[in-house]
């Protein structure tokens, strides 16, 4: 597989994190990815062919060709189904809110068609993406059609991006009493706008976030010990950051180090 990143123009580094895609041909024995919540949503395009998407009791679905996933609150398993070929726009945190047409919190966990998100402006979008001839092409594509979204009274919400960015500045290890208080803002208010604009509270990205950091770290292999991780990340204490990287990772820390997890760099938070 091949991944690559590209940055995004100025007028939407605000909103974007990065464009990245994916390359790869049909694999004899594909293998299912695991990919761990980032605090982040994606607009994802499959010129190539589509993916599996694991659910519950070992069900399954075949996603979309092109559609914005919500905010990931557990692992997720998809698998290809012949080759791959992905161009996607990865939002900050807060990125996706002054394109959204539904609720964000509604996402959550699902891979929504653009048509159901944009109406047929989503589906034209679709048609262009798959038509394109390169990532440059695709790239202006996405752009020109997210900044004729884009109007001067958008819906940013400055006050949960400056949080977003505190937390992600602390890798998740502010309290959320320690962050409403840096902001002097009702905590009840930041968690009421927080679910507005990023489907998430800020106890939910503060955990994703650390988990993130700590991900990092044991992929480096430049800590001693999983312990050494965990004082890293400022977690209370072991047991803490075993329920923690379960939840979020579906595998305990001692199961992720001491084995071959395959988990592509594209799912990691960049820095």
């Amino acid at each position: 597989m091949e991944y690559r990143t590209y940055e995004p123009i100025d007028d939407l580094t605000a909103l974007i994190i990065c464009y990245w895609t994916l390359e790869g041909p049909t694999e004899e024995r594909p293998e299912r990815q695991t990919i761990v919540p980032d605090g982040c949503m994606e607009m994802i395009f499959h010129y190539g062919d589509a993916y599996r998407q694991y659910l519950d009791a070992g069900n399954s679905i075949i996603q979309p060709l092109c559609f914005v996933f919500g905010q990931l609150t557990r692992p997720l398993e998809i698998e290809p189904t012949g080759s791959t070929g992905i161009f996607s726009v990865r939002f900050r945190p807060d990125g996706f809110f002054p394109f959204a047409s539904i609720p964000i919190k509604e996402m959550e966990n699902r891979a929504v068609p653009l048509e159901s998100v944009f109406g047929p402006a989503g589906r034209e979008l679709e048609q262009r993406i798959l038509a394109a001839g390169s990532t440059p092409e695709r790239i202006r594509a996405v752009e020109s059609f997210l900044l004729s979204r884009l109007t001067d009274d958008a819906a940013v919400d400055r006050i949960v991006s400056s949080t977003v960015e505190t937390i992600m500045t602390a890798n998740g290890q502010l309290t959320i009493e320690e962050l409403s208080g840096r902001l002097k803002i009702n905590r009840r208010q930041l968690e009421r706008r927080f679910a507005a604009a990023i489907g998430l509270s800020p106890k939910q990205l503060s955990k994703t976030i650390r988990l993130q950091a700590a991900l990092k770290l044991l992929l480096g292999d430049t800590f001693p010990s999983l312990t050494a991780v965990a004082h890293e990340n400022d977690y209370y204490d072991q047991a803490h950051f075993i329920k923690d990287f379960k939840e979020l990772t579906g595998v305990s820390p001692k199961e992720f180090y001491g084995s071959s997890v395959r988990m592509s760099s594209q799912f990691y938070r960049p820095e």
